[in-house]
């Protein structure tokens, strides 16, 4: 891992990103760039801006680092995120995450798109994740321990943390969503699953399946944070769909769901 890469992006922020711990970092999946409600734009750079981080290469992220002020918090927002298989490396997937680290901010609010598999999830339902599996058999910490990242066997029996999920799940009450806990797969992609492999994620216990969130997760747990997640079932995985999985129906899905999002989004942030 290259630290020069992230003192780069560091250095780059202005200064007032750092005098102050925010109370919130949320890193916003595939539709969920613009599911943001602000009082006070603070801070807003594109991320093409940023050295090392670039912009977006995948539909459906905005490619924005927006620091805000809502409700008398202060909050830092990733709209998009970099993944693994855009081939860039581990820096600017797990960039966002040091940043907030390094902002001392004490908590993370990690957000994608999925597929479902278990059965009772249909495009439009939420999943607060109470646990992962790591499909891809890569981590961001593999390489050089570095110490300010924490111990180089991290403990991970609990990474999202319990209170958080509660709050998620007390604020898709509220607003009337549908909601349940449940394990996400972490597929390195770029490839859908096949129903095979979908059959086999079942069998492990999984409930819903992506190609992000797990890499952010561990870096994160292994800093110290504590995080939640909050997925978006946008269509069905592989061999549950009548039809060919294409990334165009997770956009519509994130389309059609922006309004109960930034609902959500906002009423979980009242109650940090």
């Amino acid at each position: 891992m290259d630290l020069k890469f992230f003192d780069k992006a560091a250095g780059y922020l202005p200064d007032i990103c750092f005098e102050t711990p925010p109370d919130l970092g949320v890193l916003l999946g595939s539709g969920w760039g613009e599911s943001l409600q602000a009082d006070e734009i603070i801070v807003r750079i594109p991320y093409s801006d940023i050295p090392g981080l670039g912009a977006s290469t995948v539909k459906g992220h905005a490619g924005e680092f927006i620091m805000y002020n809502r409700g008398g918090k202060r909050i830092v927002a990733w709209c998009g995120r970099r993944h693994y298989y855009e081939g860039a490396g581990w820096e600017p997937v797990i960039l966002p995450i040091e940043i907030l680290r390094r902002m001392c901010c004490p908590r993370v609010l990690l957000t994608n798109a999925s597929g479902g598999i278990n059965p009772a999830l249909r495009p439009g339902d939420f999943v607060v994740l109470r646990d992962h599996i790591n499909l891809s058999g890569h981590s961001p910490l593999v390489g050089e321990h570095v110490a300010e990242w924490g111990e180089r066997f991290p403990d991970m029996t609990e990474v999202y943390n319990r209170h958080l999920s509660e709050l998620l799940h007390a604020s898709a009450n509220r607003i009337g969503v549908r909601v349940m806990d449940g394990v996400y797969a972490y597929s390195a992609g770029p490839c859908y699953e096949t129903p095979a492999e979908i059959r086999a994620y079942k069998a492990q216990g999984a409930d819903v399946v992506g190609m992000s969130t797990v890499p952010e997760a561990m870096f994160a747990k292994a800093c110290g944070m504590k995080i939640a997640g909050l997925s978006l079932v946008t269509n069905l995985a592989a061999g549950i769909s009548i039809r060919p999985l294409d990334h165009e129906e997770v956009v519509a899905a994130g389309e059609a769901a922006k309004p109960m999002m930034r609902t959500l989004l906002d009423d979980f942030l009242s109650r940090i």
